[in-house]
């Protein structure tokens, strides 16, 4: 797993307090000072160097003037030539021509007033002098500028990168970080043989080979993929390969590209929601539900989960007396409750460790915290997962829902509001099943409870919820394809996490009793052209026989076991309104309270005995005959 780039510790702090501290005036006076002193030691060793003088007391006696008056004037000029206003980290070539231009005008001067004052230097020490000068101005500055630098990065956090690909969008890279204190370039790494014996911009080029162990033993945060010349999808599985190593994997357009020469890539264009979705988006056309959760003492079972975190955040807004947080998974809860303390200001928040198969746990939070409101969002919900893991997954969907429903109705809570799937309408696997069966079971009980109000939404797949296709899809992109897709005519219904949530709470205010909601959410969208859409999204082309040189491609898996092309939200067409048009209430039939105790009684049995062969048996007939009933639905008011 990729960690995120860390930052060198600062070091050398009060030196660089003392560099920071300094204002441009104090620097341009200590530049100047240091070319007035760099001047007298090129002029001392012009002399020595001259065999025509001798270097005592006479002599610089008799020089003193002229060294005063060059000193004079090399102060004029370099103020004139605004040498100690050049920043150093900018002193390049031109900063060395300016200095060189200086140091012969300064040498020139010497010679003039030599002349003048009759000749008491040979002319030949000036020219030497001038040659000096420069050598001595450039050299100071190129070294105090590796000093300061080094003083920055010692004392600033800093990145160290490690630059795969050293052409020439690579060495551009590093010149431009040559005098950066927050990014520090170590080494180059690159496929070519040729290069991995040289120097490069200072830098060593190593083999890719060594990258794991450079990254070790270098203390590298971060490594550049400076190759933009090479096709995305192999970008992409180098990254992903690169990822592995530990490190934060970054990849940069050529320079060319930055200012426009040429045709820039195409980049990575988002789709729209609406354009996943197949639809606009309802969260304008949904009402508020402040009025049915202000004051409310509210539990939500599973609210570490997608659905169950975000209908926590839209629950804040309503102002809620407390919010109780039930969830198994301990990282979970962590992380949901840390967020709702930053974002509820002061409101209660009771994080409860626990599974829904706690009936005592159950009881306890009910009756310790007085709920009116229980919002059921705790399942497992993976197709395959579930499939393969039959009985965990019904114990957990069909017997806790029973557990929280019991409780609920026992307390006389208020309302109590399960989040259903699309996939228990006419269920073909065992999580499908399952949901249908904790629907049944929240049927049954609505129909002899004398306080609390049960109902059901049933939606389809939710944007960014885990285990969905979009955040798979989006991996799989990243790692340069293949997309996988089990069937080209495949289709689902989505909607977004915040509609999901926000349908959950309406139907709690518009509840009866023994009500499914579901919401208009269109036609449903073929997965295939989703994965089109987001592979080109994504700056792609598709890869198939029409375009066989395209970037990704489709491939084509096969159904997993109980998976079916086109999901239903709907067993039966008869519909009713709501107060909203955009939610509708189904009329579907439900077991008898014999029935659904048969099948709870088989459904323990067979789970109590690990027969999973039993379990699918049960479920197969009691959800067979739910469906049946659905047919001669009981309830036709509408709300």
């Amino acid at each position: 797993m990729a960690k995120v780039g860390t930052l060198k510790a600062p070091r050398s702090p009060v030196l660089l307090r003392f560099v920071t501290s300094l204002s441009r005036r104090h620097k341009a006076a200590i530049f100047l000072a240091l070319d007035l002193c760099v001047a007298v030691v090129a002029l001392t060793l012009a002399l020595a160097l001259n065999g025509r003088v001798r270097l005592n007391a006479d002599t610089f006696a008799s020089v003193a003037p002229v060294t005063a008056a060059m000193l004079v004037i090399a102060a004029g000029l370099a103020t004139l030539m605004g040498l100690p206003r050049i920043k150093l980290n900018a002193y390049e070539t031109r900063g060395i021509v300016l200095t060189a231009v200086f140091a012969l005008l300064v040498g020139a001067a010497g010679a003039a007033i030599d002349i003048a004052a009759g000749r008491p230097v040979p002319i030949e020490v000036f020219v030497i002098f001038s040659f000096l000068f420069l050598v001595f101005g450039a050299a100071w500055r190129i070294l105090l500028r590796q000093w300061l630098l080094e003083i920055y990065r010692r004392g600033n956090a800093h990145l160290r990168l490690l630059i795969y690909g050293a052409g020439r969008t690579g060495q551009q890279l590093v010149a431009a970080l040559k005098n950066d204190y927050d990014a520090f370039p170590i080494a180059f790494v690159d496929d070519n043989p040729t290069l991995q014996t040289l120097r490069i911009g200072g830098l060593p080029v190593y083999a890719p080979s060594k990258i794991k162990s450079l990254v070790a033993d270098k203390q590298i945060d971060r490594v550049i993929l400076a190759m933009p010349s090479i096709s995305q999808p192999k970008l992409a599985r180098i990254a992903h390969g690169l990822r592995q190593v530990g490190c934060e994997v970054h990849a940069l357009p050529s320079f060319a590209e930055l200012v426009g020469k040429g045709e820039l890539r195409k980049r990575a264009v988002p789709v729209s929601l609406d354009e996943l979705l197949g639809r606009n988006q309802l969260e304008s056309e949904l009402p508020g539900v402040s009025h049915a959760y202000s004051g409310r003492r509210i539990l939500v079972t599973g609210a570490g989960g997608s659905i169950g975190s975000e209908l926590c955040r839209q629950l804040i807004a309503c102002k809620p007396h407390c919010v109780v947080l039930l969830d198994h998974s301990e990282h979970a809860l962590y992380t949901v409750e840390k967020e709702l303390r930053e974002i509820s200001g002061g409101l209660k928040i009771v994080p409860v460790l626990g599974t829904v198969l706690d009936d005592e746990t159950v009881r306890r939070v009910i009756d310790e915290n007085g709920i009116d409101v229980i919002l059921h969002a705790a399942a497992y919900k993976h197709v395959p997962l579930v499939e393969c893991n039959a009985l965990p997954g019904l114990r957990n969907n069909v017997i806790g829902t029973k557990v929280v429903g019991e409780a609920a109705r026992d307390a006389g809570v208020e309302r109590f509001i399960l989040v259903s799937s699309d996939k228990a309408v006419r269920p073909t696997n065992v999580m499908g099943a399952s949901k249908r069966l904790a629907e049944l079971v929240i049927q049954d009980l609505a129909t002899r409870s004398e306080h609390t109000r049960f109902s059901m939404v049933r939606f389809g797949n939710v944007l960014g919820s885990s285990g969905s296709v979009i955040p798979l899809f989006e991996e799989q992109i990243e790692r340069g394809g293949p997309v996988t897709l089990t069937d080209p005519n495949v289709t689902r219904y989505f909607m977004t996490i915040s509609e999901a949530a926000r349908l959950v709470l309406l139907a709690g205010s518009f509840s009866r009793g023994s009500d499914v909601f579901v919401l208009d959410m269109g036609k449903p969208v073929p997965i295939k052209k989703l994965a089109r859409q987001m592979i080109e999204g994504a700056g792609h082309s598709v890869k198939d026989a029409d375009n066989p040189d395209g970037d990704i491609e489709i491939k084509i898996t096969g159904l997993r076991p109980g998976e079916k092309l086109h999901e239903e939200l709907l067993i039966s067409s008869d519909m009713l309104t709501t107060p909203h048009p955009k939610i509708l209430r189904a009329q579907e039939g439900f077991l008898s309270e014999i029935e659904m105790a048969t099948a709870l009684k088989d459904l323990r049995r067979a789970i109590s005995t690990l027969d999973e062969p039993l379990a699918r048996e049960v479920i197969l007939r009691w959800v067979e005959r739910a469906e049946d009933e659905a047919h001669d639905p009981r309830e036709t008011a509408s709300v």
